[in-house]
């Protein structure tokens, strides 16, 4: 019977409490206090309207036809240039890149992917510090390749690496000059 009357006592409670809590908000709600919207309403309505702006007048564009006769499939993997055994050589002595070596890493990038981002002395030596595109930083020094075109570096200075590159000649198919390029620290 205790436990009856002590539960009927926590409802009874809990729901005075629900309704004055109710009563409480709808009371709140009910009070119609507007007067700042009304006058911020009115200040509105009593500025001067502005002229409205002509639209920007609209510029024909010409339709461009595509053609694609005599161009490259771009669904198609693009040709590789000659790999180091099949380049043929002309006859003679002259410039020409060494083949028979083992290539090294970073001849597999175009120099213009390449970025400088330092140097660092070891023994009284300077390396250059050279990042790919996935973010990878090499270390380079002088004598090492570069770049697609055979490049070799010839100087490491605090600001820049020195190359040369032994490049195609077009006119003369099988010959081949050199070419310096550089790589400058990217800031």
């Amino acid at each position: 019977m205790r436990f009856e009357v002590s539960f009927f006592n926590y409802v009874k409670s809990a729901a005075f409490g629900l309704c004055s809590v109710l009563l409480v908000t709808l009371t709140a709600c009910s009070k119609d206090d507007f007067n700042d919207l009304r006058r911020y309403i009115s200040d509105v309505k009593v500025r001067p309207k502005a002229p409205i702006q002509p639209l920007p007048e609209i510029k024909i564009v010409e339709p461009f036809m595509f053609k694609p006769d005599g161009l490259r499939d771009p669904f198609h993997a693009i040709e590789r240039l000659e790999e180091p055994g099949n380049i043929k050589f002309a006859a003679g002595g002259g410039i020409r890149p060494d083949t028979s070596r083992r290539r090294e890493e970073l001849e597999s990038f175009s120099l213009d992917t390449l970025r400088m981002v330092g140097t660092l002395s070891m023994n009284s030596e300077l390396w250059g510090l050279i990042r790919v595109n996935d973010g990878t930083v090499h270390r380079v020094q002088v004598g090492n390749y570069i770049g697609r075109n055979y490049g070799r570096i010839i100087r490491i200075l605090e600001d820049k690496l020195e190359l040369m590159e032994i490049v195609p000649v077009l006119e003369k198919p099988g010959t081949w000059r050199e070419q310096p390029a550089s790589l400058a620290l990217v800031e």
